[in-house]
């Protein structure tokens, strides 16, 4: 999961960029960008915390050294480039920082309230079967994306074991969540498939219409 600007996520879950993207967007030599990393005045904790020695393979096939830095290793670095184009590149980044983050912590919020949307439906049934799970997760899918998980990952040519979520934007995997929260109660409240659809569906409408004004407030 990355963005136009190179910001990834690594196996921690923690947003990172490189050293080689820190050169091509800041329009500097890259090795001049290692050396930079390599001469920081910084303890030998913080850089063993937000840098990692890497390599990438150049256009002949060959590894070349590469540094993975997180957001603080990142600003570290960047804070001595200078010039209205460099200060411009770091608001950019900082952005793209903090949507990662804010992208992360929706999925993980996500990913915790699905688990409990399935404990309750392994709770609620006694027979329980895996298209139950499927029918009741293809539910929330089909109101926020207008298509089944199933449909997702063929439109996008994506594996059939591969989740969505990481090709999701903030807002779908924001209201995936909320809708997840809502079926929660909604699940045991309401056994009938039918009326939970309607209703979900009702909750989501509302939920794009407070988001519309508030920016519609917010633009004004």
């Amino acid at each position: 999961m990355d963005n136009e600007y190179g910001i990834f996520v690594d196996v921690n879950g923690t947003p990172r960029t490189t050293s080689l993207i820190v050169a091509e967007f800041f329009r500097k030599r890259h090795d001049d960008v290692l050396k930079a990393v390599r001469n920081l005045d910084c303890s030998e904790e913080f850089r063993l915390r937000n840098f990692a020695e890497t390599f990438y393979k150049d256009g002949q096939n060959k590894r070349q050294p590469c540094i993975e830095m997180t957001r603080d290793g990142f600003l570290f670095l960047v804070m001595g480039f200078r010039g209205k184009r460099a200060a411009s590149v770091k608001e950019a980044f900082i952005k793209r920082f903090d949507a990662m983050e804010l992208l992360i912590k929706s999925l993980q919020s996500a990913k915790n309230n699905f688990e409990r949307l399935m404990a309750v439906i392994k709770i609620t049934n006694d027979g329980v079967k895996t298209c139950d799970f499927i029918n009741e997760v293809n539910l929330i899918n089909k109101i926020v994306l207008g298509l089944s998980a199933k449909q997702f990952k063929e439109k996008l040519g994506l594996n059939k074991k591969e989740s969505i979520r990481p090709y999701l934007t903030q807002e779908q995997i924001s209201m995936i969540d909320k809708l997840q929260i809502a079926d929660i109660g909604l699940y045991i409240a309401v056994p009938d498939y039918q009326e939970r659809k309607k209703l979900l569906a009702e909750y989501f409408e509302r939920l794009q219409k407070e988001q519309e004004d508030k920016y519609i407030y917010l633009k004004g």
